[in-house]
Formats: structure tokens, C-alpha cells, sequence
């Protein structure tokens, strides 16, 4: 079953300041058989108490540009090579470049967690199943907050009553294993606002839950945006949630953004061939097709030497530039920008 990607309204017109910037970030990993660019260049800028939804295919880049945020690039192999991940604790007041801080320095180590929290893509592996779910998310307040184990320990079950889980007071008690996948999702998301963080990165939350789970996750999310006044970065491959969730989008191909614009625009005027072709592809509710339209071929290899755009071997509108030399992102309207030589 899948989700209408028709969005709401254009989200209101709001002077927002940034309170995360990333300015041409790259992020490779160095290995024997070669160099794999996962992050080559990307600009994001994600404003305060907004949305910024980020889509592509698997292998795009998108999980590795937020576990750059987070500092959490294993070296060896991986390194952030250039660029500047720019954090604005106070509205207007200078940035922290992440990048500049030592991942494993205290610094970085009450930022993460603290102020920028993150939620997995699959809980069963981010929960410790040799601890209760109370010690862990408990573990997490502690490690940020000077409270007593019992003042912990009752912020975690406030945590877990404001996630909706049922039996609060039990599962505290309980260990990964004796969750559903739903109850493990709301168990990271009550451990990633446990210190009300300013950033929760979102990576592909929903992606093992059933529709139903899913559509509860989203709302939950919804209302603790607003009650926690955070900025979300969502990460995720399914345009129906970014539909419902996302101010803004940035759609990555092979480590690039290849067009950003707000959710309007990219359902309803897209610019870049392979955003058209991701619309294409997925099914819409009341939409009579005979079948749905794939996009050919696949997503190079991110250590492949590509000269010219990277899309150009699976765009329907390739010419003879695109092959040759790469194109730059531009703002062809207001607040969108594409990198194609169509424009």
C-alpha cells in the first residue's frame, strides 16, 4: 500500500534564520580497490522549527551526509575531505563548524546527543539488547544532564508517555527484544528528545514499520516538532512521507544535490530529469495508469571517475554537454535550484 506524495499547502512564508548550514561537504572513504566519494559537494541548509526533507535512491549519499554531521565517520577508512558543517546554537550568533571539532572530544560529544540527536533507520540494531529500555534512555539523559538516577529515571518515563507507548511504566522494565518494531521506533525517538535537542536527524524512520505504524510515527513526529520547537532533517527514499512532513526538499543523486526547492515545488514543477523520474515511479492513490514508469538503469558506483553529470547515462534528455562537463547548481526560480544543462 502507498501513500498519496500529493503535498498540503505551500508551507507558510516565514523569515527563518539556519540553524544548520553545510557547505560543500565532502566525505570519501579510502580502501584498496579505490576511493568511494559517498558525499561529493553537497550544500544544505536546514532553518529552525522547519523540515528539510532529503530523497534519492539508495547510494546517494544521504545517510553518510548526516552521520557526517553527526561526527560519526569511522577513521579509518572514512574522512570528511572538505567543506563546513556549520551549527548555530543561538539565532543569528556564530556557527560551530562541526567539522573542526575533534569526534571524540567533549565538544563534540555534548553536541551530539545533546543538541543534535539522531533517529536510526532500524531501532533493533541501535537499542542495546543487554540493557532495559529505561537504563538506555535514562543513560542518555545522564550523559547530558546533571540529574540523579531518579530524576532520570522519571524523565524517561515522561519520555515514554510522551512517545504514546503503551504501559509506559512496564516497558521501562523491558528489553528490546519483547518490542514491537512500532514501540522500539517510539523508544529511539523518546531517547533521541530526551534532551530536547535542537536538530533530530530522522534517518528513514518509518521504512520498517507497516503503513499504519507509519502514519502514527509521522504524527507523533509532527507533535513533538511543535511541542519540542526542533528542526528536523528527514532522510528517506519514500516522496509519500516527505510529502507529509517536509517546509523543503533536496533530492540527491550519487553524493550531490541535484535540485532543492520547497515541497510544491518539487512535486508540482520539478526540474531535474531524475526528480521527474523518482515522481513517475511511485504509485498515487485515485491516479488510473497503466503502468508505472521506471527510471532505467542504475546508480553508478560511488568510486566510479564520472566526467559530466552523473545522471547523464539514465536521462531520457542527456546531450552531448552533459557528458562532457558537469553542471552547476543554479536557482532557476525563486527558492529552486537544479544542476542540469536542460536550463
Amino acid at each position: 500500500m502507498q501513500q498519496s506524495v500529493a503535498p498540503s499547502k505551500d508551507p507558510p512564508v516565514v523569515a527563518r534564520l539556519p540553524i544548520l548550514e553545510i557547505k560543500n561537504l565532502h566525505t570519501y572513504f579510502f580502501q584498496e580497490t579505490g576511493t568511494v566519494r559517498a558525499v561529493r559537494g553537497v550544500n544544505l541548509r536546514l532553518d529552525r522549527q522547519s523540515v528539510l526533507g532529503v530523497v534519492g535512491e539508495s547510494g546517494c549519499g544521504k545517510s553518510i551526509t548526516a552521520m557526517s554531521v553527526m561526527q560519526l565517520i569511522k577513521s579509518p577508512p572514512g574522512r570528511i575531505v572538505d567543506g563546513e558543517i556549520l551549527f548555530y546554537r543561538t539565532p543569528g550568533g556564530p556557527p560551530v563548524n562541526l567539522v573542526d571539532l575533534d569526534p571524540a572530544g567533549s565538544e563534540m560529544r555534548q553536541i551530539r546527543g545533546g543538541e543534535i540527536a539522531v533517529i536510526f533507520q532500524e531501532p533493533m540494531t541501535s537499542l542495546n539488547p543487554l540493557f532495559s529500555i529505561g537504563r538506555q534512555i535514562q543513560e542518555a539523559i545522564q550523559l547530558h544532564q546533571p540529574v540523579s538516577d531518579a530524576q532520570a529515571a522519571q524523565q524517561a518515563l515522561a519520555m515514554l508517555e510522551k512517545v504514546q507507548i503503551s504501559e509506559p511504566r512496564r516497558r521501562l522494565h523491558q528489553y528490546p527484544h519483547q518490542l514491537s518494531g512500532g514501540m522500539r521506533q517510539r523508544v529511539m525517538i523518546a531517547m533521541a528528545l530526551s534532551c530536547n535537542p535542537a536538530i533530530l536527524i530522522a534517518d528513514e524512520p518509518t521504512t520498517a514499520l507497516d503503513v499504519t505504524v507509519q502514519a502514527q510515527i509521522l504524527e507523533l513526529m509532527r507533535q513533538l516538532q511543535n511541542d519540542f520547537q526542533s528542526s528536523i532533517l528527514l532522510i528517506t527514499h519514500n516522496l509519500g512521507v516527505v510529502s507529509q512532513m517536509a517546509d523543503h526538499v533536496a533530492v540527491m543523486y550519487l553524493g550531490q544535490v541535484v535540485e532543492y526547492g520547497t515541497v510544491r515545488d518539487i512535486f508540482h514543477r520539478p526540474l531535474h530529469p531524475y526528480t521527474e523520474g523518482l515522481l513517475k515511479s511511485v504509485p498515487v492513490l485515485g491516479r488510473k495508469t497503466s503502468a508505472l514508469v521506471p527510471i532505467q538503469g542504475m546508480v553508478p558506483s560511488a568510486s566510479a571517475k564520472i566526467q559530466g553529470c552523473a545522471f547523464a547515462a539514465r536521462c531520457p534528455h542527456a546531450k552531448k554537454i552533459c557528458w562532457e562537463e558537469a553542471p552547476v547548481q543554479r536557482e532557476l526560480a525563486p527558492g529552486h535550484q537544479a544542476a542540469c544543462w536542460l536550463y
